[in-house]
């Protein structure tokens, strides 16, 4: 564990070292802000909800989850400093835990910033708060499925562009598969079990579920189970692909 702590502090200092991580955040609150107040017409509709803000985050966090999960680990291979990270008195599952956290914690400080609206909401009328804060919580967790599956296909590769690019396909069709009018079309040519089964592998569904304030611990374990299994595999990578 203490291997974990040690590259978490490492690569989470690191991302606040660069302006990047500014404009990182400082574009993923003026998209959100900008989704919520005019492209979703909050005025208009004339409910204190930010319904409207979740439903956009699954698609939000496409643009920007596969840009910070693709230098996880291309970056290491194509500068030659992995060989040099593996080196120290670290696990490969320690390395692996520990810039997952950072990348996720980052995501979790945007998140914690976005709180703004809540409070915004908060101030023009009376939301229902035990369902934000089910779907901040949501989101996070959604955020670190992303992110686990950002970091696999990053240990795939030394190219940046291609781990970006990869990442934003595969993510676009998991959230396709679960949007309505897709998931109705698939059910009219699938068999139902294999219909459910995919659609239940999306995290457009789990999340969607629980950005509406019903908490169900399958929809938890789902995206825990999706890190868990993506840092597994990310680790197996990593090891098989030392000095690589």
């Amino acid at each position: 564990m203490n291997g974990t702590l040690v590259v978490f502090r490492r690569e989470f200092a690191a991302y606040f070292s660069t302006p990047l991580a500014y404009v990182f955040l400082a574009f993923f609150l003026v998209l959100t802000g900008l989704y919520q107040w005019a492209f979703m017409g909050f005025y208009q509709a004339d409910q204190a909800s930010l319904q409207a803000l979740f439903s956009g985050l699954p698609w939000l966090f496409l643009a920007l989850i596969p840009a910070l999960g693709m230098r996880l680990w291309s970056e290491e291979r194509r500068s030659g400093t992995m060989e040099l990270l593996l080196t120290l008195p670290i696990s490969v599952p320690q390395a692996v835990l520990g810039k997952f956290l950072a990348a996720w914690a980052f995501v979790g400080v945007a998140l914690l910033l976005l709180t703004s609206e809540w409070v915004t909401v908060a101030y023009l009328g009376d939301p229902d708060h035990g369902v934000v804060l089910a779907g901040y919580l949501g989101a996070f967790l959604m955020a670190g499925s992303y992110l686990a599956f950002a970091s696999l296909v990053s240990a795939l590769t030394k190219n940046q562009v291609l781990a970006f690019v990869v990442t934003l396909v595969l993510l676009l069709v998991n959230l396709t598969i679960g949007f309505p009018g897709v998931a109705d079309w698939l059910g009219g040519v699938l068999p139902a079990f294999l219909h459910q089964t995919i659609k239940d592998t999306s995290f457009l569904v789990r999340f969607d579920a629980i950005s509406r304030g019903v908490l169900d611990l399958r929809d938890v374990l789902f995206f825990l189970s999706s890190v868990a299994l993506c840092l597994f595999a990310n680790a197996a990578v990593v090891d098989l692909r030392k000095g690589a």
